[in-house]
């Protein structure tokens, strides 16, 4: 936490559990915001027992403390706690938090300045706002894993990041300092009803308005649309290696067809992107064949030196090393896997100053 951050002076409630909150809350505690962590008795956390090192991975630099909601005494504890607060975060399925008597109209009236933020699957209201879910179901519900499927197979989960939770997690964060903002002109907090599968709804806005002009109306359309590009993909190298290749424009078209040999596909009758999209898997096919005969390294020196689009496809275990983000200083530590810290540089915040995770309860002497 820094005492000089831009969010230096704000204390946040943090009830929230697993991915979503927590990640969301390490952002505001990254940017200097004070965040306690309200944990259930009697283990805390679920992510502490299901995954350790993602809970240490976004729960740095908060204070824990270990309360029975279901205790009346306990309760009011933390009402006191509320009434310093500017933020408080929960993501429990709607209205366990009004029948603990701690939900935003019980508490708005006597702390009209709090800003509350309610995470969930589906919101707070409408037919499914209690249905259980997790990333996969929000992508299902939002079109977005539909679109992820290859044209007449099945729909895949194919990107290897919790994309619903950290999205909802973004527009929680987002929606939250919008809110503070806001806070210092009105005076007033207001309850942010943040649900995962809105957000990965507005995201596909992009892909709808697409869809819309292209005339995409099928699913197996708009599949291809999505998931098959022309010069554009991931390509195994002699070596082994992936290379990851973004052509799209014309103007890199062009240039690409100079460096690899691209055979009719270079001439005047590809020279546009409309043009290029009918034949989008065979121009694949004979960038996959061109760079199947060179080295990894030489094959991204001769793209990138020709101002290609291209960058090598890095494992997680490479990352730390990578000069481009070793030279960034966005690691913490120099060893394999190590944590990434804001990645935006901000004025007053030392990314080296976040404590590590907390201990059960850690808060208990210092509130």
């Amino acid at each position: 936490m820094s005492a000089h951050g831009p969010l230096a002076g704000i204390t946040v409630l943090d009830f929230s559990e697993l991915l979503p909150g927590p990640f969301f809350t390490q952002n505001l505690a990254e940017m200097g915001a004070r965040v306690i962590k309200i944990e259930r008795p009697p283990g805390g956390d679920n992510a502490r027992r299901m995954g350790p090192g993602g809970f240490e991975a976004v729960n740095r630099g908060k204070l824990s403390l270990l309360v029975d909601l279901k205790d009346e005494a306990q309760r009011a504890r933390v009402r006191e706690l509320v009434a310093q607060a500017d933020v408080l975060v929960e993501s429990y399925r709607p209205g366990v938090m009004a029948r603990l008597g701690l939900d935003y109209a019980s508490l708005r009236e006597s702390f009209p300045r709090l800003v509350y933020v309610s995470l969930s699957g589906y919101g707070q209201e409408g037919p499914w706002a209690h249905l259980p879910g997790h990333d996969i179901n929000y992508l299902a519900v939002a079109g977005a894993l539909a679109v992820s499927g290859e044209p007449g197979g099945p729909p895949t989960q194919n990107f290897g990041l919790p994309v619903a939770d950290l999205c909802g997690s973004m527009y929680a964060l987002s929606s939250t300092l919008a809110a503070l903002l806001q806070r210092d002109r009105t005076g007033r907090g207001q309850h942010l009803d943040v649900a995962l599968a809105d957000c990965v709804l507005h995201w596909m806005n992009p892909r709808l308005g697409a869809y819309r002009t292209d005339g995409a109306t099928s699913l197996e359309t708009q599949r291809a649309a999505t998931q098959v590009k022309p010069a554009y993909g991931s390509f195994r190298c002699r070596d082994g290696q992936f290379l990851s290749v973004a052509a799209l424009e014309d103007h890199f078209w062009a240039r690409l067809c100079k460096v690899l040999d691209m055979g009719d596909f270079a001439e005047e009758a590809y020279r546009t992107l409309g043009a290029r999209k009918k034949q989008a898997q065979a121009i694949n096919d004979c960038i996959a064949q061109q760079l199947a005969q060179r080295d990894s390294a030489e094959a991204f020196e001769t793209l990138a030196r020709n101002d290609l689009p291209v960058a090598p496809v890095v494992a997680p275990g490479a990352l730390a090393a990578l000069p481009q983000f070793a030279g960034r200083g966005l690691f913490n530590g120099t060893s394999a896997l190590s944590l990434v810290r804001f990645p935006v540089p901000l004025a007053g915040v030392d990314p080296a100053s976040l404590a590590d995770a907390p201990g059960l309860d850690n808060a208990r002497q210092q509130l």
